[in-house]
């Protein structure tokens, strides 16, 4: 049960930390200046490199026998790094 409920706050965490980073970045795209066009640039790149690591990670969980939690977290690790550090750049916390 303990498991459960640290999972869904994770989970809550990270969808808090994720809707910060778009509003951010929805700010920063509003300015219309260069600073927007290579955030714009730099959200795509970032989103297919994190599809692709989350693909690597989740086949390589499975190939090792993971549970299905143990794959769903190495599938969303990716996802949760680059969430992580765009959190802090964009708020300027290193």
């Amino acid at each position: 049960m303990l498991g459960l409920w640290r999972t869904w706050i994770d989970a809550s965490r990270f969808a808090i930390e994720t809707q910060q980073v778009i509003a951010l970045r929805l700010m920063r795209l509003a300015s219309g200046d260069m600073a927007a066009a290579g955030e714009a640039h730099r959200m795509v790149a970032e989103k297919l490199a994190a599809g692709v690591a989350a693909q690597a990670a989740a086949a390589a969980a499975l190939i090792a026998g993971a549970s299905f939690m143990a794959v769903t977290r190495s599938a969303a690790r990716p996802y949760r790094v680059r969430v992580r550090a765009n959190h802090r750049r964009l708020t300027g916390r290193h």
